[in-house]
């Protein structure tokens, strides 16, 4: 029999729900069968709440609270899971990352996601969820800053990023914020296994204007893009023509960005500016 997949509660609150349902049913001495059975529910429903891939109701999620001995804690995550599930496109999208060999990206508006520092992450949440209560900002912020490990794994993929330059030029949450994450950028740069470009406004029109795009690419699979346009407006593309249309524009708009060596002084001289504002 195949050892059970590994699971890493820190990936998502699904993922946080899955493992701590795992690690009490195993407690309890069950396999997913008998848990299931419990229910009753398939146990094949039980394997994919473990995983995160999917989340259970919440008269499901009582019962297993109440037949796991989990005074509470699987009731109190769901309620979490409920307030904000992740849309199904980015739930995949984050199994990818996980899995990518190499991640190439455009963001036109912020900082991409792997990239972020704490202080600036939260100015973002708070810009894009105004009606998020403090704790549920938190939540979000600390899954945002968890994604980050991708980048130390012991084998970590390519991460090369095309910046516009209006994600530098915005001070969200004002020079302080904004100088420390251009500073976190700089020192990335630094890093073997991530790139980094700065698309100028001097370069005028360009192929993926509107929205963000990022590539991923596996060891044995085909290439897949995530699209995004919005806080609701994502899109994960497989069909192999509409990628390679989508690879096409990326690396329009990736021929037209500074080098990255210029890149970095580039952002080094953006932080200068911000600097004169914080003095005057």
């Amino acid at each position: 029999m195949p050892a059970p997949k590994e699971l890493d509660p820190s990936t998502s609150l699904a993922a946080l729900y899955g493992a701590k349902l795992r690690k009490l049913r195993v407690r309890a001495g069950w396999t997913q069968k008998e848990l299931g059975d419990r229910i009753p529910i398939a146990h094949s429903r039980i394997a994919q709440y473990e995983l995160g891939n999917e989340t259970p109701k919440k008269d499901v999620s009582d019962q297993l609270d109440k037949l796991l001995g989990a005074d509470g804690d699987l009731s109190d995550l769901w309620v979490h899971l409920d307030r904000f599930p992740p849309t199904d496109a980015f739930r995949k999208y984050r199994e990818y990352e996980d899995r990518a060999t190499a991640l190439h990206q455009y963001q036109a508006h912020c900082m991409p996601g792997l990239l972020q520092t704490e202080a600036y992450a939260r100015e973002l949440m708070h810009c894009a969820l105004p009606w998020c209560a403090a704790d549920e900002i938190e939540e979000k912020v600390a899954a945002r800053l968890a994604r980050r490990r991708v980048l130390v794994k012991e084998v970590p993929p390519l991460l090369w990023v095309v910046l516009d330059e209006a994600a530098i030029r915005r001070p969200v949450g004002g020079p302080t914020v904004m100088r420390e994450q251009l500073s976190y950028l700089v020192e990335a740069s630094r890093s073997p296994n991530i790139e980094l470009q700065v698309l100028p406004f001097a370069a005028g029109g360009h192929a993926v204007m509107g929205g963000s795009v990022t590539m991923l690419s596996f060891e044995n699979a085909p290439d897949v893009v995530y699209l995004e346009g919005g806080p609701s407006l994502t899109d994960l593309v497989r069909d192999r023509k509409a990628v390679a249309q989508h690879s096409h524009r990326y690396d329009l708009v990736h021929a037209l960005a500074l080098a990255p060596a210029l890149s970095t002084k580039w952002i080094e001289r953006a932080m200068e500016d911000l600097e004169s504002c914080e003095l005057t």
